[in-house]
């Protein structure tokens, strides 16, 4: 945990894929301080005329090389936050060629009870986690 749902715009090769969940990961890691193997990543990618992602008046100038990140995680602070989302911009960049203007990220939070990994049990709640 943290859930990462990426939707992108179909066309990335394998080792540009990967190199953009492991720069995310990295940033996890880094930032909320996930243990290295706590990683759920899925990938969705769609045409380009699926995707609408617009720039909510901010002038940004999005391009196919757009990422969209869906964050669902337990409640982090507002600071952790900011620089979750201003080093993952400044890595991407520098490590896929990916502009600042084409990454959008969501984070939506939860509880401890709002998580199984399986086993039918809720191991935040068990104590396992």
């Amino acid at each position: 945990m943290p859930l990462l749902r990426f939707d992108l715009i179909q066309g990335r090769d394998k080792a540009s894929l990967k190199k953009l969940l492991d720069v995310v990961h990295t940033v996890i890691v880094e930032v909320f301080g996930v243990p290295e193997r706590d990683r759920y990543q899925i990938v969705h990618e769609h045409p380009a005329e699926h995707m609408i992602i617009e720039d909510t008046g901010l002038g940004l100038h999005r391009t196919n090389n757009l990422v969209v990140l869906s964050i669902v995680s337990k409640a982090r602070p507002k600071e952790n936050k900011q620089e979750f989302y201003s080093l993952l911009s400044e890595r991407l960049e520098a490590e896929c060629g990916i502009a600042p203007s084409d990454l959008m990220v969501s984070i939506v939070e939860n509880s401890d009870s709002d998580w199984s990994f399986g086993r039918g049990e809720a191991q935040f709640l068990t104590g396992k986690l």
